[in-house]
């Protein structure tokens, strides 16, 4: 699929660092002194990054992007030696990208490559770019009830169209809950009701920009990721329309089909529809 992308270019590079926390998925890195692109799985191709670069060594470009392939990213991650190769490393462990972490070390094990030392504590902030974006899953299960609060049923973070991971372990076999962004606040039950047993996404088709990026993540997550399903809950006023329209554009460009379905919610907050597409 065609798909957006940061490429560095290394002469223009003077370390500086400027574009690293702006990186949501915290997909670059320094490393001997060089910005580097960690592993493309984690890059949204947004360019959050691009506008802090003193010397302009930061463009996306656009180009066809076969699904992800560890052991071909691992053919490019080695090309920059034992530093970039742990930083990988790294990176996966630290997204909990475990069945990808397991490929890259066999292909080091295959070939012969030392297998660097990685951390195995708690991923820090100054690692991983922005924190608050950084993958997280998560049991629903909490003391929320005992506490006399309703349960939470979210199991994984972030959740927002422009930071997720379409490749992230929690969108794998899953049934994918794509919601507007008002829907939680209009709708009482929301988590029990919609949440319950689902990956979710949230994103207004309305206000969002580049929504571009949605459409190629959603078809990722088809593709690559092989949801099982998509249930696209949105808002009555006609601006919801356009994120069932995604979705459907998605599964159409995909290389499989999945269910989908649509669940319209009032402003006054009930439901005022469900269908089957």
């Amino acid at each position: 699929m065609l798909r957006k992308i940061i490429q560095i270019e290394e002469d223009k590079c003077d370390g500086c660092g400027d574009c690293v926390p702006e990186c949501h998925e915290g997909a670059l890195q320094i490393i001997d002194g060089k910005v580097r692109l960690i592993s493309d799985l984690f890059c949204d191709g947004l360019g959050a990054c691009i506008g802090h670069c003193p010397n302009g060594a930061l463009t996306v470009i656009e180009r066809e992007a076969e699904p992800y392939d560890e052991k071909k990213v691992m053919d490019y991650i080695i090309k920059g030696g034992e530093k970039v190769i742990k930083a990988h490393l790294q990176h996966l462990k630290e997204h909990k990208e475990f069945e990808y972490l397991a490929e890259a070390l066999d292909y080091l094990n295959d070939n012969g490559i030392a297998v660097p030392i990685i951390d195995v504590t708690e991923s820090s902030s100054s690692n991983c770019g922005c924190s608050g974006s950084q993958a997280k899953s998560f049991s629903s299960e909490n003391d929320a009830e005992e506490k006399g609060n309703r349960k939470s049923h979210l199991t994984h973070w972030p959740i927002q169209m422009h930071l997720v991971s379409p490749n992230a372990a929690y969108y794998r076999n899953s049934d994918l809950l794509l919601a507007a962004d008002c829907c939680a606040f209009s709708y009482g039950d929301f988590h029990k009701d919609f949440m319950h047993g689902k990956s979710l996404a949230i994103a207004c088709p309305k206000l969002d920009s580049n929504k571009e990026v949605y459409f190629n993540k959603l078809t990722a997550m088809i593709d690559e990721a092989n949801i099982n399903s998509i249930n696209v809950v949105i808002m009555q006023v006609p601006c919801c329309g356009g994120l069932v329209q995604l979705a459907q554009q998605a599964i159409e460009s995909a290389g499989r089909d999945v269910p989908l379905s649509v669940t319209i919610i009032g402003v006054q907050g009930e439901i005022l529809k469900q269908v089957d597409l």
